[in-house]
């Protein structure tokens, strides 16, 4: 059986990551694995490219874990205080979502993908809640979300209007 030596262009499953080189059939390698551009044969030249490649990403993925952990440290602390309908008894006519969390928190300064912003649910009562922001597996921070009833002075960061509880 002939074996051929690639150089792999993307990560494989069962076979190997981005840089490696591995031993595959001559077969698999020239109808699959060439065609889709998954992995090149294994010239010095390639290895050289491929290694440039691979510390490029490497610098991207340290300057992106930077911008990560300054945009965690800025937001550590902040607060989103939301707007919305409620009946008298605090619970929302709609509900707050990630996307508008993370819009009220762009709005303030901070970069904030709606991505970025964990609800298990969406907030449906007035209130304080804390919620999560996960920058990236191991950072993660909580924001405080103030959710008053509309129509009330967003400056106030607690409890809902005495008249709306009142009714």
């Amino acid at each position: 059986m002939a074996v051929m030596k690639v150089l792999l262009c993307e990560d494989i499953k069962r076979l190997g990551y981005v840089g490696d080189v591995v031993e595959v059939k001559a077969g698999y390698a020239r109808n699959y694995l060439l065609p889709q551009g998954l992995a090149k044969p294994a010239t010095p030249d390639n290895i050289k490219a491929i290694a440039k490649e691979k510390a490029r990403r490497a610098e991207m993925r340290i300057q992106q874990r930077r911008r990560l952990e300054q945009a965690a440290k800025a937001v550590a602390n902040a607060e989103a205080v939301l707007a919305a309908k409620a009946n008298e008894q605090g619970v929302l006519f709609g509900s707050i979502t990630a996307h508008d969390i993370a819009a009220n928190l762009r709005e303030q300064g901070f970069e904030v993908a709606d991505e970025v912003v964990y609800l298990p649910t969406h907030i449906k009562h007035l209130g304080k809640h804390t919620v999560e922001l996960r920058f990236a597996d191991d950072l993660k921070v909580t924001v405080l979300v103030v959710v008053v009833p509309e129509g009330t002075d967003q400056s106030q960061t607690g409890e809902p209007n005495q008249q709306a509880t009142a009714q």
